[in-house]
């Protein structure tokens, strides 16, 4: 049994005593509390997308297009939110997307994020644009949590005693730094490899252009550059002495643009690690992937960050399911309630990541704050799923919903 709802109770619990929640319950609060505390050009850089930000937009539309259809009397007393990935179980479909410079968002950022996941099992999917290096996050997952530290929130070390660790792939335009990036991935621990397709360059972003922010210009979010030994390699003098050329050769390697599928075959050569590709919208490409051999694919379009005018994620979520050949499909862009994660699951996905709200929450309360924002989502799902009439999320399926009648008439 999950228990993850128990945290309703113990909200309700601490408001006989007369205390209520310091941070805010709902994904939309957590976003409107950290904009009151972040810096106006790191909140920019955290909430904006793309061009007129239509895409993001689109993706919460997406989930509004679907109804959920309870059913009831059917035993749901004792549930099972666990869930099987990659030949690992985790107790709850969930992931940590990963997210880019969090540093400027609080201090050892990625250590705050690794302690919450791995508190309640939830896996982390790390940035190659991490603040802290790949080895130092991998040491904090893979901390014994059996006996919490001091400074830990109660429930951090409640559920599994070390952490999930998954390292998400930006491909340099140097195959020397990227073979040393996957494989001192895999080294550190780390248990796949997630490499995005949508970010070969960066999009047209007006928050951030208005604001002339990009953090990895001031070193933000190139740790694991500046740390690898094949990217100082490239460098007559180290990135502590000359900081302003390492981010300069930095940016001149970041994006790929001439990778073609093939180029796969390569990168499954330089490691032992599951593949997933992250980014994939159209079942063609779904396709492509399952040829090239990858082990996982992740229906996503970078929360809107990329492309003005794109579909919503979920929207292209049941072609990709389709097209997969049975390979595990995971789910991102847009995800903000329990409800959101019960649609996603009964059209296809095995699991979902979740981006924009725990780094709100990390804004807010360093990993106290990420830890609440799961809590808050994965209580939510909990009830969700029961209420709807399930005992356990392997019986979400497509039966559970219909479309909206309201949005397909305005839609006309």
């Amino acid at each position: 049994m999950a228990g993850f709802a128990d945290f309703e109770t113990e909200i309700y619990l601490a408001g006989l005593a007369g205390r209520t929640p310091d941070l805010p319950i709902t994904a939309d609060g957590l976003q409107r509390a950290a904009a009151k505390v972040m810096s106006p050009a790191v909140y920019d850089y955290v909430a904006g997308s793309a061009g007129t930000e239509s895409t993001a937009r689109a993706n919460r539309a997406a989930f509004q297009k679907w109804e959920i259809v309870p059913r009831h009397l059917r035993g749901v007393s004792e549930r099972d939110l666990s869930v099987d990935l990659l030949g690992t179980t985790i107790p709850a479909p969930v992931l940590l997307a990963p997210v880019g410079a969090l540093g400027a968002v609080w201090p050892q950022a990625e250590l705050e994020v690794a302690r919450a996941a791995a508190g309640l099992g939830v896996p982390m999917t790390l940035s190659t644009l991490s603040s802290t290096t790949m080895e130092d996050v991998a040491a904090e997952l893979g901390r014994d949590r059996s006996t919490p530290r001091r400074s830990e929130a109660p429930g951090d070390a409640a559920r599994g005693a070390r952490g999930i660790g998954w390292f998400q792939l930006y491909w340099p335009t140097d195959r020397d730094i990227t073979q040393s990036l996957v494989q001192r991935a895999e080294r550190a621990g780390f248990q796949a490899l997630v490499l995005t397709l949508d970010t070969w360059a960066l999009s047209w972003r007006p928050r951030d252009l208005a604001n002339g922010y990009l953090p990895f210009h001031t070193g933000e979010g190139l740790a694991n550059y500046f740390s690898d030994p094949a990217f100082r390699s490239r460098l007559a003098t180290s990135p502590e002495e000359d900081p302003a050329t390492a981010v300069q050769l930095w940016s001149q390697i970041f994006g790929n643009p001439l990778l073609r599928w093939s180029d796969l075959a390569w990168l499954r050569d330089q490691t032992r690690l599951p593949i997933l590709v992250k980014g994939i919208c159209h079942p063609d490409d779904a396709r492509a992937a399952l040829d090239v051999g990858v082990d996982g694919l992740i229906v996503s379009n970078h929360g809107g960050r990329q492309i003005d005018g794109a579909r919503g994620a979920l929207d292209c979520l049941p072609d990709v399911v389709a097209a997969s050949g049975g390979l595990p499909v995971l789910f991102d862009s847009g995800i903000r309630t329990g409800s959101d994660v019960v649609k996603a699951l009964a059209l296809g996905a095995g699991a979902v990541l979740l981006g924009r709200p725990y780094v709100f929450g990390l804004a807010l309360g360093g990993s106290r704050g990420v830890l609440h924002a799961l809590r808050c989502l994965l209580a939510e799902l909990d009830l969700t799923v029961a209420l709807s009439g399930h005992a356990g999320v392997a019986s979400l399926t497509r039966d559970l919903l219909v479309r909206s009648r309201n949005w397909d008439q305005c839609a006309s």
